[in-house]
């Protein structure tokens, strides 16, 4: 294959053997889902790529599964369980800490070597420390090998109040993000772009999320007709939709509140996404709050999945792809997002969407132009007005769905991902030429 023409020089691009390394390439989070998107634009420009997590749902013979490396597994919970919320530790969590760094070590090491990878991707784990002794090993990792590599930071663990107070300040220190000089860093938004250099005194480029606007969503199909009355929904109701993870920072309550405030026993809030990784407490709490307040709210996430499949009982699984269709408003009243992606799909979708003015959204989406009802951090009657105008009048409904769409499809398309990443392959054949 020859490869693609590099827009500085005019030379051919390398095809390239690109490794994505991450604790988890599995279900609908965010990281696996954009990490799709990058595998598929460097695909079509003929780069092969291939995975590491400790959970994956990729072809085998293009992966390297380590449970370890899974932020889940049993020795890196006795980590987290000694290394939050106070501000010593022990001799022996140090050693510990550095035991299983060394073993991921030697694993991304195998990986590299098998698939006979030039350039790595790190998702998310020299970000987040939901895997300290990740963050360890691929910053080791750099430092011995001087491999180019790209860190693709989701959110910061200065973002997060769970992780203020802790007993491993140098450790993020040295690798939350790693400051090598190999690595080329890639953030969400303006905000990150600004705090990592604060931070870190580091450089990075945006590229925010994307989906692929280019290519519209297929019409709904015969497979998901069914999917209202699995719901549990009447012919007459309207579904209106929560598709994220139930944790606290996703302010599902506000959701609540509006179907409350419109006072239409039609109105039926759905939540598409499990708990999360942050426990059930906050799942019951909204059951419980709903229920107080008279309002229906239902939970699908057992029968949503990343692909169409029958489970073990014979039930349809449908896809996040299946559930935007039938629902007649977006719920996104979030009180912090890292990018937004919930937003982007509603608007691919072209589902009119309820927005919490969270700070990426005021300072990075807002701008671009969409239309929205919007909230400050509480409903007023005002924006319950405008939801109920969104709801009732099927041509300005539209008007404003289209308006998003081409909105989105200029700023968050797959022609500015392809066009952003074509960029970091230049920047590292000038630092790494043949």
């Amino acid at each position: 294959m020859a490869g693609i023409a590099n827009w500085r020089t005019g030379r051919l691009i390398r095809p390239q053997r690109v490794g994505f390394v991450s604790t988890r390439f599995a279900g609908t989070d965010g990281v696996s889902l954009e990490s799709v998107k990058w595998a598929q634009v460097l695909g079509a420009d003929q780069h092969e790529c291939f995975w590491y997590a400790g959970r994956l749902d990729h072809p085998a013979e293009r992966s390297l599964c380590v449970p370890e490396a899974f932020f889940t597994h049993p020795e890196n919970m006795w980590i987290e369980a000694r290394v939050w919320g106070r501000t010593a530790r022990d001799r022996l969590v140090t050693q510990r800490i550095n035991a299983m760094a060394e073993y991921l070590k030697g694993t991304l090491y195998d990986f590299v070597q098998r698939f006979k990878l030039n350039l790595l991707v790190f998702e998310n784990v020299l970000s987040i420390p939901m895997h300290v002794p990740m963050g360890v090993a691929v910053t080791q990792f750099m430092a011995e090998t001087h491999m180019p590599c790209i860190a693709h930071h989701h959110d910061f663990y200065w973002e997060r109040t769970r992780f203020s107070v802790n007993s491993i300040s140098d450790i993020l220190d040295m690798a939350f993000p790693s400051r090598d000089a190999d690595l080329q860093h890639v953030v969400i938004s303006q905000f990150a772009q600004e705090e990592l250099a604060r931070r870190k005194g580091t450089s990075s480029v945006i590229i925010p999320n994307v989906l692929d606007f280019e290519n519209p969503p297929k019409p709904p199909d015969a497979y998901a007709a069914d999917l209202r009355g699995e719901i549990g929904l009447a012919p007459g109701d309207v579904m209106i939709l929560q598709p994220t993870r139930v944790v606290p920072r996703k302010g599902i309550e506000h959701a609540v509140d509006l179907v409350r405030m419109l006072g239409n026993p039609r109105y039926k809030l759905v939540i598409s996404h499990e708990a999360g990784d942050e426990g059930v407490e906050y799942r019951r709490m909204l059951m419980d709050y709903a229920r107080r307040n008279s309002v229906d709210l239902r939970f699908f996430a057992t029968r949503v999945s990343e692909v169409r499949y029958r489970d073990r009982e014979g039930r349809k699984m449908y896809t996040l792809g299946d559930v935007y269709p039938h629902a007649a408003l977006v719920t996104y009243p979030s009180l912090y997002e890292g990018f937004g992606n919930a937003f982007l799909e509603a608007v691919y979708h072209k589902v009119p969407v309820l927005v919490n003015r969270y700070a990426i959204f005021h300072r990075d989406i807002e701008p671009k132009g969409f239309q929205t009802p919007v909230m400050d951090g509480f409903l007023t009657e005002e924006v319950v007005a405008r939801v109920r105008r969104v709801l009732e009048e099927p041509e300005y409904r539209r008007d404003m769905v289209e308006h998003n769409y081409r909105v989105a499809a200029r700023h968050y398309s797959y022609a500015e991902l392809r066009r952003c990443l074509r960029s970091l392959i230049v920047n590292m054949e000038a630092l790494y030429p043949a």
